[in-house]
């Protein structure tokens, strides 16, 4: 009898310890990675909202920037991690709604994450030079039916490529691909500083890539993708000029763990986003580089990553800009 006990109050202490075990994650620090390189949005949105959020989460963030195949390595990192939460991903639009709407050999799917946000969404705008002559969007279609208008982005298959497009399809340009030349260059900022240097007549890009460019007056704004006007862009929404499919081409920057990661860890950061995207400081950065920020949960980030990759993949085959190899 007393030996059944001490296996009994042994194994009830296990159970305990194992609880408290859980229940005390994060034990260490945690290792953020993010899957493009310095000063560029995701990035920016990372290390802007690592110290909010270290602070709520009450153990060190290691950031760390994991490059390569547009986004994909750092991803693939993520998705063969222990769905532990000792290793998330700062997951990007290009990452996860443009890469596997445009890839066809990309090494993972939407099912190989769980994202427990969205948190930042970046409005497309579409800028060019105010120099050009181009006043607003009936002026630039009317030149890409003249002839020789050229849009910059930051690659072939990256949201910038498919943004130019796009909006060029919205508004009745029917074969965007041959009736205006896609210039791809290595990087947002090059694609931007190509429209400002004239070697490229328009960009459709996030708006917190064109801030500053706004900002200073190098570049003019004739379109913002959204419903509502951007702080700081005085330009027609896709709502103004009654174009609501664009509403969906939006950047966004969210995180995500491995599949299978628990149910209690992703309730966890739930909470400790909705903690770090209320201050103050965060907000001000963030708002000032014309981002929105709109905390999702699991389910509602999960509907609108989807809701992004088929809106996408739709016109990517429709135009035929399937990436096979």
């Amino acid at each position: 009898m007393k030996l059944k006990t001490i296996f009994t109050t042994g194994a009830l202490m296990a159970g305990l310890s194992a609880g408290a075990a859980l229940a005390e994650y994060p034990e260490r620090p945690i290792n953020m990675i993010i899957p493009y390189g310095a000063g560029g949005a995701t990035d920016i949105s990372a290390r802007t909202i690592a110290e909010p959020l270290g602070t709520a989460v009450g153990k060190p963030l290691v950031m760390a920037n994991v490059t390569g195949a547009g986004g994909a390595t750092g991803s693939v990192a993520v998705q063969n991690a222990a769905p532990d939460g000792y290793t998330m991903l700062f997951a990007r639009v290009g990452s996860h709604s443009v890469n596997p709407a445009m890839k066809a050999t990309l090494p993972y799917t939407l099912d190989d994450f769980r994202f427990v946000t969205v948190y930042e969404i970046n409005p497309v705008a579409c800028a060019v030079n105010p120099s050009s002559g181009i006043e607003n969007m009936d002026d630039l279609i009317a030149k890409v039916r003249e002839g020789g208008v050229t849009y910059s982005s930051s690659g072939v298959g990256s949201l910038l490529h498919l943004a130019g497009a796009m909006v060029l399809r919205e508004f009745g340009i029917e074969d965007p691909l041959n009736q205006a030349t896609h210039i791809p260059l290595k990087g947002g900022g090059a694609a931007a500083t190509a429209v400002l240097n004239g070697t490229a007549t328009f960009i459709c890009t996030n708006s917190s890539a064109l801030a500053s460019f706004v900002a200073n007056e190098q570049l003019k704004v004739i379109l913002v993708t959204t419903a509502e006007p951007v702080e700081g862009f005085d330009a027609p929404t896709a709502a103004d000029l009654g174009k609501p499919a664009l509403h969906q081409l939006v950047g966004w920057t969210g995180i995500a763990g491995p599949a299978g990661l628990p149910d209690d860890i992703a309730q966890k950061w739930g909470e400790w986003m909705a903690t770090a995207t209320q201050d103050a400081d965060f907000l001000q950065k963030m708002t000032e580089r014309g981002s929105v920020i709109r905390l999702m949960d699991p389910a509602e980030a999960n509907e609108f990553i989807e809701t992004q990759y088929n809106t996408f993949r739709k016109l990517v085959d429709d135009l035929g800009m399937r990436i096979e190899g």
